[in-house]
């Protein structure tokens, strides 16, 4: 059967013209223009090109620039490509490479010339290259922006996506050298290479002529390339966690000879587990004649393994570490667990060895979770993998748990065993990652894995710190539109831990959370939250609105419930008291009504024992419990009891209801990941809870995730404005930074870029004379107002730095005489004139771009009340037109803004259009890094903008608009 091949060429023009770098031939033009490049066109070898891929199959390859040093390896390359793919390549046999190609291969200027290669083990095992074509006759000093780009694909790693990854880098290579459209000839039989650019997104042309499939495409990136890049990351690197989550094979490396130790001891409970797979144990200390231990296959190193080894368990001494890694990759080991400590929490020294470690595994194709790390736990039947340092296997179910510290990884996985009961199937573990220093390996990669995976319903992450926010912002906003997504947050008021390098926000932690919230994920503040919370998205449906229905035992337990609803915002019906005599039956029939009543999205059940009441009183209440809630399988159910009977774990027993109970009533996304298949019958669990607070709490998270899911169904669009000058504002915006690096715009040059946008803001004339504020104010026309614009007194209305409505020139010269007796020197106070607004409500808005979590709008009422209170709302850019207003209504102080106690309403739909004006503004133009709008009163009727700042300077470099590249933490 012939093999599908990878190559593209132009067609040779003769003897003298053959394949450059990427085995591409050159045109005459080319080669001409190749001639002409002088030394001093020359650029020096471009390290940032550099870039570790994960390639379709869940490998990683290394890409880089092609140099004068890889004579040997391009050769090497040649000789195992197929004589087939060759002739795909070249429209010829074309049996090897002459010194005079291989130096041309070999030598490039890095602009109109480049060659990258994809490398495993330092190997090549393909090639891209690009040559610059002049066009019309253009000389070759002034280069067309078009050039030919080819590839070759060893025939062994073909199908693995590395043509489409280095299509990826090649073109974003091209558009940093002014490069923006790429030509390529290629065979019709061709299909898989032709496939590699028709499917890239981007907006190209092809024809056909004598023979040959021709190919031009731009490189400007488009919403469909795009949506394919990261379509192809989420598969790749969902199936480099899958690997190492599912392998086929374990070795323990660093196994004891004898019981204890860190080894012995994760080899322990993989036995104990029961692996389904080939486990083997490695400890190069052994004698050579011991062949096992306690049972399982035992060797001095993986390279006297006969078979395939899958995942490698690391737990020796770090200076060993090395020697392993390179033993892993020559025998094809694809994924590392590696416990051993001495990285970048022991200091400067371990942080570069970190670094060393994840570019040695990396350069085999081999991904990395830790060092430092407690380990991994995949509970599923068919793998039943235990490769961490928990001596007992956690129940099955559908939870997944990722945590950046081992000690909290404990904690999680111990509560939710206690908190289980004996149940499996829901409440327990489907896997359980513990990232350590997460050098390689971080949260975005499991979240890629747990969006597709069908065994987990609900995800529940520890984070420490987030390594690129920009990244996990996207993957969250998915995953939570299809599965539950909690996250709590460690080290929320200090510096990272010293293992993990994160880039720095200045963004505060409530500005981050409030940013999580907007992209779906559950914010809670501990792990008892995490639990709570994760217990009740599994065990229960999605709540349909705030209304809650109360039933129970105790007056007192069920007035606390009350007031626990109302402080977490939700909407509690009077409770009912069935009394301390209430029975199994009683309970029953309170609950099965409350689940019936349409004004009822939600119930909560108390319970106190009764006094001499036995755990078959537990289990026959259970029981009720569970039978009236699953005749009304699309409401949720809690329980809130005291600590003294069997409630919780009778609850817990396993029983069984509709297949769809558990998992909401809410549609999937569009394009859903698959959904698990569920067992024929599958239990109903109430969750159950010791504090009315903490069941009230996870409650009142499962309303506002399932309001978020409603409405990401419609996120809302960014609206197009016919008045915005884009085109004005950009050249404006050029010719201001040309002055420097960064600077604030002055107020003519502020009010000049933000008119552009249609933000219009009220003139305002500097006053540093009484003699200069009656002239400011005859210009304006009376009444009008005196401010102090000192940063100390600036937007400080309460300090006495403002005096409104003065309507003469009397008034006026006597507040200047009163502000510089109380303030000092005009010099010192800069006062200004500006004429009066309309009464109204004062807030502000502010957009910043954070180097880490990209541009983001805030806004609130202007005073030092709601920046004290941090009563302040934040969406990141572009905000959408839901997402103004709903950004708008989420400050506590929002009724201000909708006639609070008989107050006129102020015009929130110019605040709205105010608001997606600066985010278009920003979003257009990432070199206004910062722009505040204060105060920005609104009336009744439209609003005023009586200050404004803005700040340019070149932006921060976006790492989630290029290709795809795996981080270096």
């Amino acid at each position: 059967m012939k093999r599908a091949q990878e190559g593209a060429a132009v067609r040779p023009a003769g003897p003298g013209s053959v394949p450059s770098a990427c085995l591409a031939p050159l045109s005459d033009a080319s080669l001409t223009l190749g001639r002409m490049q002088t030394a001093s066109d020359r650029h020096e070898y471009p390290a940032h090109w550099e870039a570790d891929v994960v390639l379709r199959d869940g490998g990683t390859a290394r890409i880089r620039p092609i140099t004068v040093d890889d004579a040997e390896r391009l050769v090497s390359f040649y000789e195992q490509v197929s004589d087939e793919s060759k002739y795909y390549r070249f429209f010829a046999p074309y049996p090897r490479l002459s010194a005079k190609d291989v130096h041309r291969f070999t030598h490039h200027d890095f602009v109109d010339r480049v060659g990258l290669a994809a490398t495993i083990g330092g190997e090549f095992i393909a090639t891209v290259r690009y040559d610059r074509i002049g066009a019309g006759g253009r000389p070759a000093s002034s280069p067309a922006d078009e050039a030919e780009v080819a590839f070759l694909v060893q025939d062994a790693h073909q199908g693995r996506g590395v043509a489409s990854a280095l299509l990826e880098h090649i073109a974003a290579v091209a558009r940093e050298r002014g490069i923006r459209r790429f030509a390529a000839e290629v065979l019709p039989a061709n299909n898989k290479m032709i496939k590699v650019f028709t499917d890239a997104g981007y907006q190209q042309k092809r024809s056909f002529e004598d023979g040959v499939v021709r190919l031009e495409f731009d490189l400007e990136p488009t919403d469909r390339s795009l949506a394919v890049q990261r379509a192809r990351e989420q598969r790749a690197e969902a199936r480099s966690v899958q690997r190492l989550l599912a392998p086929g094979a374990v070795a323990v490396i660093g196994t004891g000879r004898t019981p204890g130790g860190v080894g012995r001891g994760v080899l322990d409970n993989l036995r104990s587990g029961g692996f389904t797979g080939r486990l083997y144990a490695v400890n190069k200390a052994l004698p050579e004649d011991r062949k096992e231990l306690d049972g399982v296959s035992a060797h001095r190193s993986v390279r006297d393994i006969a078979e395939p080894v899958d995942l490698a368990v690391v737990a020796v001494p770090a200076e060993h570490v090395p020697e392993v890694v390179a033993e892993c990759g020559e025998h094809g080991v694809q994924g590392l667990v590696v416990i051993s400590a001495g990285y970048a929490e022991s200091g400067p020294e371990g942080r570069e060895r970190q670094r060393e470690l994840v570019r040695q595994a990396r350069s085999y194709g081999m991904r990395i979770i830790g060092p430092n790390t407690f380990g991994i736990i995949n509970t599923s039947p068919g793998v039943r993998l235990n490769a961490s340092l928990a001596p007992e296997m956690p129940r099955p179910g559908r939870i997944g748990l990722f945590a950046q510290s081992g000690a909290i990884g404990i904690a999680l996985l111990s509560r939710l065993h206690r908190r289980g009961g004996g149940v499996t199937g829901v409440t327990g573990v489907s896997t359980f990652v513990s990232s350590g220093n997460r050098a390689d390996v971080s949260g975005n990669d499991v979240l890629q894995y747990w969006y597709e995976d069908p065994d987990t319903d609900v995800a529940l992450m520890y984070l420490e710190t987030i390594g690129n926010p920009r990244k996990f912002n996207r993957l969250a906003r998915r995953t939570a539109a299809a599965k539950p997504l909690v996250v709590v947050q460690g080290a929320r008021h200090g510096g990272a831990p010293q293992g993990h390098a994160v880039r720095a926000t200045r963004l505060p932690h409530a500005t981050v959370s409030a940013l999580l919230r907007q992209a779906g994920v559950i914010r809670v503040d501990t792990i008892t939250e995490l639990v709570d919370a994760g217990l009740l998205l599994a065990r229960q449906p999605l709540p349909a609105g705030p209304r809650v229905a109360i039933v129970g035992n105790s007056e007192s337990l069920g007035m606390l419930t009350y007031d626990a609803c109302l402080a977490e915002g939700l909407r509690p019906l009077p409770p009912l008291d069935l009394t301390t005599a209430a029975s199994a039956e009683d309970f029953h029939r309170a609950l099965a009504a409350a689940l019936a009543d349409d004004a009822c999205d939600a119930v909560v059940v108390t319970v106190i024992p009764a006094v001499g009441e036995s755990s078959p009183g537990d289990a026959a209440l259970a029981r009720a419990l569970r039978s009236a809630a699953a005749a009304a399988p699309a409401k949720p159910v809690l329980v809130v009891h005291v600590e003294l009977g069997g409630i919780a774990e009778a609850l817990s027993a396993a029983t069984s209801t509709s297949p769809q109970a558990q998992r909401g009533d809410l549609p999937r996304p569009a394009d859903p990941p698959p959904a698990a298949a569920p067992a024929p019958e599958e239990a109903r669990l109430i969750p159950a809870f010791p504090a009315a607070e903490r069941a009230v709490r996870a409650l009142a998270e499962a309303v506002k995730y399932a309001q978020w899911r409603r409405e990401a169904t419609d996120p809302g669009k960014v609206p197009e404005y016919d008045d915005v000058d884009e085109k004005g504002a950009a050249e404006l915006i050029h010719g201001l930074l040309a002055r420097g690096e960064g600077l604030t715009l002055g107020a003519d040059e502020t009010c000049d870029l933000l008119t552009r946008y249609g933000v219009h803001v009220r003139r305002a004339l500097p006053a540093a004379t009484p003699e200069a504020a009656v002239e400011a104010a005859r210009e304006i026309g009376y009444p009008v107002a005196l401010k102090a614009t000192a940063p100390h007194l600036r937007h400080r209305a309460d300090l006495g730095g403002v005096r409104l409505d003065l309507a003469d020139e009397e008034q006026l010269r006597r507040a200047y005489t009163e502000l510089t007796g109380l303030f000092g020197r005009p010099q010192e106070l800069r006062p200004v004139v500006q004429g009066m607004a309309p009464r109204g409500v004062d807030t502000f808005v502010q957009a910043v771009i954070d180097p880490a979590a990209g541009a983001v709008l805030s806004f609130g009422l202007a005073g030092a009340a709601s920046q004290l209170l941090g009563d302040t709302a934040h969406r990141l850019i572009p905000v959408t037109d839901r997402d103004a207003a709903s950004q708008v209504r989420s400050i506590r102080t929002a009724p201000l803004l909708f006639g609070w106690r008989g107050s006129a309403p102020v015009d929130t739909p110019a605040l709205e259009e105010l608001m997606l004006r600066v985010s278009r503004l920003v979003d257009d133009h990432p070199e206004v890094v910062a722009v505040t709008l204060e105060p920005v009163v609104v009336a009744p009727h439209g609003l005023s903008v009586l200050g404004a700042t803005v700040r340019l300077a070149p932006p921060p470099a976006r790492d989630d608009l290029g290709p795809r590249t795996l981080p270096v933490y």
